[in-house]
């Protein structure tokens, strides 16, 4: 027997429309397990980006902090340390502060002398240490001190200044007279160096100090003044030999001064045969000779310097 249908209301077979049910009573378990995993997604964006921010301003406010220097500071006898008007510590002393310019005072103490307090303004570079030495004396004549400092230059090679109270002392790098103070070497070998400084009737200071590229350090020697009734005798225990450049005959009748070592250095002056000039160095690779051609001028207290052929100049050295 047939089953009866009208166009109006279609009768369906038990089976579909069993499977019809099943779909509907599923609908909202599939939901539910869209909605969670879109849940899930959500959070776990929400957490990348989280962690991805805060390690993106951890690095901003690490570049874009002040960078610090660091100070090292030896007394004898001990001292109370002030920076900035604060009480920091004692000798010896180390410590970290933001870059620039502090002041440092230091106060002698475990000493029954009436010895003279240090107070010095420093410039801190960042990423470096700078170093302080002071010998209290109950006057600052019997007072003596060093400090080493540096500065960036960018520059290939590394620089050195040294100043000396008093003025005009000589000094002395790696044992070989350069000049007197103040010194002003724009190139020299980045590696740990002896700086010596000497002056009638005070007492010798000499250092051990490391040079390097793309810095210019600084080396400030602060003398203590000894007896003065012996001033010829220590004037003569000072002379020492220095090395003197004089330049030789050549074909053009003069030498070409160059602003490095080497023929493609540029040409900056001229010298004549037969005149002499103070020795600073010689280039280990070209053989070429540093000379000091100008003088001593505000802003250069070294002169004027430059490489010539070694071709065309006797070094020899002089009692000063």
């Amino acid at each position: 027997m047939g089953v009866l249908q009208t166009p109006s209301f279609p009768l369906r077979h038990p089976v579909e429309s069993l499977y019809s049910i099943m779909q509907v009573a599923n609908f909202p378990c599939h939901m539910l397990h869209s909605v969670t995993m879109k849940t899930v997604k959500i959070i776990l964006i929400s957490v990348v980006s989280l962690i991805i921010l805060t390690g993106t301003a951890f690095y901003l406010v690490g570049l874009l902090s002040p960078k610090q220097g660091g100070i090292r500071i030896e007394t004898t006898p001990k001292a109370t340390v002030f920076v900035n008007g604060s009480l920091v510590g004692e000798t010896p002393f180390t410590g970290m502060y933001k870059a620039g310019a502090v002041i440092l005072r230091l106060v002698p103490t475990g000493s029954s002398e009436n010895l003279v307090p240090f107070e010095t303004s420093i410039t801190l570079t960042p990423g470096i240490e700078t170093f302080v030495g002071r010998n209290f004396g109950t006057s600052e004549d019997t007072s003596s001190g060093r400090i080493i400092s540096f500065e960036k230059t960018g520059a290939q090679s590394a620089g050195l200044v040294v100043i000396s109270q008093p003025d005009n002392a000589q000094v002395l790098v790696d044992g070989v007279s350069r000049g007197f103070s103040p010194y002003s070497a724009s190139a020299i070998a980045p590696a740990m160096h002896t700086i010596s400084i000497k002056a009638p009737g005070y007492s010798d200071l000499s250092m051990t100090v490391k040079t390097l590229t793309g810095y210019r350090l600084t080396f400030y020697a602060k003398l203590e003044r000894t007896d003065s009734q012996n001033t010829d005798s220590i004037k003569e225990s000072l002379k020492t030999e220095i090395k003197i450049v004089q330049i030789l005959e050549t074909p053009t009748g003069y030498l070409r001064v160059r602003s490095k070592p080497g023929a493609g250095g540029e040409e900056i002056a001229q010298v004549k045969p037969g005149e002499t000039f103070p020795y600073l160095d010689t280039d280990a690779a070209t053989g070429w000779i540093e000379i000091q051609y100008g003088a001593p001028k505000p802003g250069l207290p070294s002169g004027i310097v430059g490489w010539i052929s070694a071709d065309y100049a006797t070094v020899s050295a002089v009692a000063r």
